[in-house]
């Protein structure tokens, strides 16, 4: 079993409505490629002053886990998948980290 972990920055604040469909697109796209066991995503919780920090903040962190790296490359590839990134950094433009490893706990 592996995790990619992603963290998300959008560009622009979104409203929480948009903020909440993207969560929603990419978990449903992920989970519609059959791959993916599971997909948990979380918005960050912002402390005061971070803004000045000279950092990729994230707007959210979302979590896949997957059986193995062979089978994350091939959700990645799904057409489904690329669809809704596309269609959401046509939209709201944003950067990713992220980060391929076994379970935290």
């Amino acid at each position: 079993m592996i995790n990619h972990t992603m963290i998300v920055a959008f560009d622009e604040p979104l409203p929480d409505t948009e903020l909440d469909r993207y969560l929603a697109d990419i978990e449903q796209a992920m989970l519609g490629t059959g791959l993916a066991q599971s997909v948990v995503a979380r918005r960050h919780l912002a402390i005061p002053g971070e803004a000045e920090i000279p950092a990729l903040i994230a707007t959210a962190v979302i979590q896949f886990a997957l059986p193995d790296l062979e089978t994350l490359g091939k959700a990645f590839a799904a057409p489904s998948v690329h669809e809704i990134i596309d269609r959401w950094q046509s939209r709201y433009p944003y950067k990713v980290a992220f980060a391929n490893h076994e379970p935290l706990v």
